[in-house]
């Protein structure tokens, strides 16, 4: 999206310092920044104004500025209060040159397949844009929309929270047309509290929903489903009982992990066979189906949109190695949720050995313990081995190891045929593991 950095400053109540510059576009980190772009320097643990000279270098065209921290470069700057507040503001009139067709999505798991889904789906009839990768918090969603192009028609942004009140500020800055929830589940506890707790976050996007809005929910979560009562919105509900209004039947797996399904909606049914991998992402596409349609997406183009949508990186890819090891990368979260349908993917390869090399679990509260011992349990039912990567709670039915090099050693008896999980919470970077496999 293209401002003059006056318009910058007056979005963002700011001050500009040197020439009106033509601006097209933000980034937030030097190394990616792109020439003709709003470096915006954010304070945490490293104060980004250390690197706007290496964004200079990149190319970026001006820059934020705390005010008081000018450095010494010849780029003009906008000095506010706070960076990371002008960003959120400079995505909200971002969004205010961008249509209506603007869809929110949240939810404890799925939503960043779902956010994948629908941008494919959408891609199908509109010039469409979509959050990268996870950005789903107070500076991924206004990046998404500042970056957004000119021309965009459709606008899919994903919405994470990590306490109450967070989404309602992500609304307040993308304000949503249609909202989707995929599911609602235990995790985040340590920050959340309860599960109801997450129910109530995750809720504040159909809450924010105008009254000529959508809301997405899914009719097999009833946490999800009573979201209902909490939108006065319009309601389309997904799932895989009979009573959705989007649902599927005849779900079936083909020999790397890609399901086909019979799909029912309010507009037509199809034959649909997704690129993406895993029984899981049936409930995803409904989601993206219910959203889509809805926007006026034709279900025949939904189908295409569908088999040819990408996900984002370390998400159920599947790779043979050299030595012929089935290698399924998960690595890059997990929850008991996302644990539990990644074993069930694992246990219906066509292999001979099933190894699941799996991390922690990060952020489950008081119920860390359990939800790993269950999760070593499901893996033994299912006649899968697990190696856990220094992550004790797994339990003594497990192979323990204390780090990545030991996990690749562990896994050398491997012969061709055999098939391997890798998966944990992010902070494991277990897709080391996965790299090292296939060399």
């Amino acid at each position: 999206m293209q401002f003059r950095a006056s318009e910058i400053a007056a979005a963002v109540n700011g001050r500009l310092v040197g020439d009106d510059v033509e601006i097209s576009g933000v980034g937030i980190d030097s190394r990616s920044v792109q020439a003709g772009q709003l470096f915006v320097p954010i304070v945490a643990a490293r104060d980004g104004h250390e690197f706007v000279s290496s964004a200079q270098s990149a190319g970026a065209a001006a820059y934020l500025s705390s005010e008081g921290s000018l450095p010494h470069v010849s780029l003009p700057a906008i000095t506010v209060t706070d960076t990371a507040a002008a960003l959120a503001d400079l995505g909200a009139a971002a969004r205010d040159r961008l249509p209506d067709r603007v869809v929110g999505v949240t939810g404890s798991v799925g939503k960043t397949s779902t956010k994948d889904l629908l941008a494919g789906a959408l891609a199908t009839t509109f010039r469409a844009t979509a959050s990268e990768k996870s950005f789903n918090n107070e500076l991924g969603l206004p990046l998404t929309l500042a970056n957004a192009p000119a021309d965009t028609e459709a606008v899919v942004v994903e919405m994470g929270a990590r306490g109450i009140g967070h989404i309602d500020l992500l609304c307040s800055i993308a304000r949503p047309t249609v909202g989707v929830v995929t599911r609602v589940e235990g995790v985040h506890l340590e920050l959340f509290g309860d599960i109801d707790a997450v129910a109530r976050a995750k809720g504040e996007l159909v809450e924010a929903l105008p009254v000529d809005g959508l809301a997405v929910l899914n009719a097999d979560d009833e946490r999800v489903a009573a979201m209902a009562e909490r939108t006065d919105a319009g309601v389309l509900t997904f799932g895989l009982g009979s009573t959705a209004d989007v649902r599927a039947s005849d779900v079936v797996l083909d020999d790397e992990l890609r399901a086909s399904f019979r799909l029912h909606t309010p507009w037509g049914d199809a034959d649909i066979a997704l690129g993406a991998r895993g029984e899981h992402q049936v409930p995803n596409a409904l989601a993206a189906v219910a959203a889509a349609g809805w926007l006026g997406v034709p279900v025949d183009r939904m189908a295409d949109g569908l088999r040819g949508a990408s996900l984002s990186g370390l998400r159920m890819d599947l790779v043979t190695s050299a030595a012929g090891v089935l290698v399924l990368n998960d690595a890059y979260n997990a929850n008991p949720t996302s644990m539990a349908a990644a074993l069930r993917s694992l246990a219906v390869l066509d292999a001979g050995r099933r190894v699941a090399v799996l991390g922690t679990m990060g952020e489950l509260g008081a119920g860390s313990a359990a939800a790993h011992l269950s999760v070593a349990e499901q893996a033994r039912d299912l006649g899968v081995e697990v190696i856990a990567v220094d992550a004790p709670d797994y339990g003594e039915s497990a192979r323990h190891v204390p780090d990545i090099d030991s996990a690749v050693a562990a896994l050398a008896d491997l012969e061709a045929g055999d098939a391997v999980l890798v998966k944990a919470s992010r902070a494991a970077a277990l897709e080391r593991v996965a790299q090292a496999l296939l060399g």
